[in-house]
């Protein structure tokens, strides 16, 4: 996956329509793409010229006007010709859904790369022609993975991610109970069903300790409902009646163990969890699934050796 833009997003939807199309009309015997090499090529100079136009960062304004009307100009050329390889690649479906009976189902992918490539070609023509910002919420940033985001972690060195977020409960002895892949929503949002699933599947849990993310007003009354003693810092200034939950022994013993998580959530990028290897969100929950399975049996094991060490160091003192 590369840094996405709607210029390499637009190449990339358009590039696989054709593919798609040629790939369907050789197996029906048609010749209407023999030429689909030479078009990607055509489209990607246009995309290239376009890519390596940067904009003026010259004072004189005389020079920055002419590099955008240079940018615009190049821009027209680049959306012209993709929307036209666009009505072509729509034209070859209708021909092989009518003229040829070729099922909905095996059109399915060339209809979703022609939609992407049509959305593409919008925000282009908006963002770059038109001077509009486009919305965070209307932006995709990968055609082949569509459930991606764009992920603000706020760190140095590594301030924005390209994935999506999961969320995990551990226990104290370091074995991942529970786990939720966070598709477009945030952590106050997911705070409750949370800890609900977790102690659904363990109605033991007499407390649960989380980041300030997971703070609103509301999280800290449906959680108390939930288990006897929620642990969640709240963002800014508390109150007086805060400030002294906060200052509870209890909840400060238990606000400082919840750093053990993050040896878990290293654990499992240090295990493959940093690169999903499966494709589509199915794949994506899947192999989360399998990798908390790993990181469970990982951990089990590194106890069960400890015991073993434990026990055969105990015998050698008995012996000696």
């Amino acid at each position: 996956m590369h840094y996405p833009t709607d210029l390499n997003l637009l190449l990339d939807a358009v590039r696989k329509a054709i593919e798609t199309c040629a790939q369907l009309c050789k197996d029906e015997g048609l010749s209407d793409w023999r030429q689909s090499k030479y078009n990607i090529r055509q489209l990607k100079k246009l995309y290239r010229r376009l890519q390596s136009l940067k904009r003026s960062t010259a004072k004189d304004s005389d020079k920055r006007a002419a590099r955008q009307a240079q940018i615009e100009q190049a821009c027209r050329h680049y959306v012209a010709l993709a929307g036209q390889l666009l009505t072509r690649a729509r034209d070859t479906r209708a021909t092989l859904h009518i003229g040829h009976d070729l099922p909905a189902a095996r059109l399915a992918d060339l209809d979703q790369y022609i939609a992407y490539g049509e959305l593409l070609i919008d925000q282009v023509r908006r963002r770059i022609l038109y001077g509009e910002r486009i919305a965070h919420e209307e932006k995709i940033f990968s055609i082949f993975e569509p459930h991606t985001e764009w992920i603000n972690k706020g760190k140095a060195g590594v301030p924005v991610e390209l994935g999506l977020r999961v969320a995990i409960c551990e226990d104290q002895h370091g074995f991942i109970l529970y786990h939720q892949v966070m598709e477009k929503s945030t952590d106050d949002q997911i705070a409750i069903p949370l800890i609900q699933a977790t102690c659904d599947r363990f109605p033991e849990v007499a407390s649960a300790s989380m980041d300030k993310g997971f703070h609103s007003p509301a999280n800290q009354q449906g959680l108390a409902e939930i288990i006897p003693f929620p642990v969640v810092p709240k963002k800014g200034k508390c109150t007086a009646a805060e400030s002294e939950r906060e200052s509870d022994p209890a909840f400060i013993r238990l606000r400082r163990r919840h750093s053990a998580v993050e040896s878990a959530i290293n654990a499992l990028e240090a295990h493959g969890l940093d690169i999903c290897r499966d494709h589509g969100i199915g794949g994506f929950t899947r192999y989360v699934a399998l990798a908390v399975v790993g990181r469970n049996l990982h951990h089990l094991g590194a106890i069960l050796l400890a015991q073993e060490a434990e026990r055969e160091r105990r015998r050698r003192e008995c012996v000696a």
